[in-house]
């Protein structure tokens, strides 16, 4: 069954929605339980006036980081006919910017600045439904309860405030087949967690933090601890003095809960921790070992929580590079995160950080960055990478025959570009 055809079934007799993602299943049935109506025959509501919104615009986190959205997502908007999104915890649009053509089309489905796109007013799409479960998701067509954005595919990002992890907006990418695809996704996350680490640095540093009881407390002079994951399977935490060599299934668990950034509930660790359902007695007996280890200082519970602002290695490496210093970021990425983790949460943001810095060497055209990522083990096979140093090389070199001659072999044996699960067999023979 297509999901159109399991969207119909679904909007015209309420049973199960078969066929069609968990994801969106779970999402659909949220829907219907609002009160959205499946036919398009609702569309969002405008929440401000002009006057309104732009003043809320004003005194919002995120206009500090506009001007990275536009330059991460909005330069080739014309080109691919596209928009970007930007909105609030609530899932009301804040900016709506882009290719004309493509936001004259939004217009006429109320996807415009001002209008709720939470999943509760809208139904099942990519900014509201970001903003419900607090990670990045994709929409693509049908997959939309509503069936008046079925022409439309999404991918969205939830942006949290650094140190309290607390949900500041959504940032979202709109338009036709180009953003039914991977390099989309990855893109919206890595816009994310770029905006994040640049409101680490321009906005004062929060003092509430997550309490053991779900609550909040002030820690003025709380110090962050410093998260190592890259190029390793075991995590390595630093606190103070105190030194957290992490076995692989408590690096997962450490690293997805740096990744959300607030305070979760087990259900929804579990989904980040494995796409196979984990029991909650599991669960539960896997999160006291780590209290064991890290001390209730460090682990909270209920909902579960890193209590201390983090410093990551992975969140560093995307900084540099939304500050455009590729050498850099290049220099401090040792190699993919958790490379033999296959927990969901890790693997979508060990693809987005690799996809994100591979774009970046790739895009400055600079010798000396393509040599290096070519002769390390995760871009050992990457053809686009030897193909981009040949074309760069003086011609007649040795250098330049040996790189196209590397980049000749390796079209005829991969059919794509390599990806970050084949860097983690290369590197299960690294150290870790």
């Amino acid at each position: 069954m297509d999901v159109r055809a399991a969207h119909e079934r679904f909007a015209t007799s309420l049973g199960r929605p078969d066929g069609v993602r968990a994801l969106v299943a779970e999402s659909w049935r949220r829907s219907a339980t609002s009160g959205v109506p499946a036919d398009g025959s609702r569309l969002p509501l405008l929440r401000r006036t002009p006057a309104e919104l732009a003043t809320y615009r004003r005194a919002h986190p995120l206009a500090v980081v506009l001007p990275l959205f536009r330059e991460l997502l909005g330069a080739g908007a014309a080109d691919d006919g596209h928009v970007f999104a930007v909105g609030d915890a609530d899932g009301t649009l804040l900016w709506v910017e882009g290719d004309s053509a493509t936001i004259g089309r939004a217009e006429r489905m109320h996807f415009v600045e001002g209008a709720v796109w939470s999943e509760a007013q809208a139904g099942t799409n990519a900014p509201g439904t970001a903003l419900e479960l607090a990670r990045a998701v994709q929409i693509v067509t049908a997959e939309h309860f509503s069936s008046a954005v079925h022409g439309w595919s999404c991918a969205a990002a939830p942006v949290r405030e650094p140190g309290t992890g607390r949900l500041l907006g959504v940032v979202d990418l709109s338009g036709g087949g180009t953003i039914a695809t991977p390099p989309a996704l990855a893109a919206v996350r890595a816009a994310a967690l770029a905006a994040e680490a640049e409101l680490a640095r321009v906005l004062p540093a929060p003092t509430a933090l997550l309490g053991t009881d779900g609550g909040v407390f002030d820690l003025p002079k709380c110090s962050a601890v410093r998260l190592s994951a890259l190029g390793r399977d075991s995590a390595v935490l630093e606190s103070g003095v105190h030194v957290h060599r992490l076995s692989p299934r408590h690096s997962e668990i450490v690293v997805s809960l740096a990744l959300q950034g607030r305070g979760v509930h087990g259900d929804r660790l579990a989904v980040d921790l494995s796409e196979r359902e984990i029991p909650a007695s599991t669960l539960r007996a896997e999160m006291t070992r780590l209290r064991a280890v890290l001390g209730p200082a460090l682990l909270g519970s209920r909902p579960y929580a890193l209590l201390r602002p983090v410093r990551s290695d992975f969140g560093e490496v995307a900084s540099l590079l939304a500050a455009g210093r590729v050498d850099q970021a290049l220099a401090r990425y040792p190699g993919p995160l958790l490379p033999r983790s296959e927990a969901p949460a890790v693997v979508e943001q060990r693809r987005a950080l690799e996809q994100q810095l591979r774009g970046a060497v790739l895009g400055a055209g600079d010798t000396r960055l393509l040599r290096r990522w070519v002769t390390a083990a995760w871009g050992a096979d990457d053809c686009a990478a030897w193909l981009a140093l040949a074309r760069r090389l003086p011609g007649g070199s040795a250098q330049r025959a040996a790189a196209a001659a590397r980049a000749r072999a390796l079209d005829h044996t991969l059919a794509v570009p390599p990806q970050a699960g084949r860097h983690a067999a290369v590197l299960q023979r690294s150290r870790s």
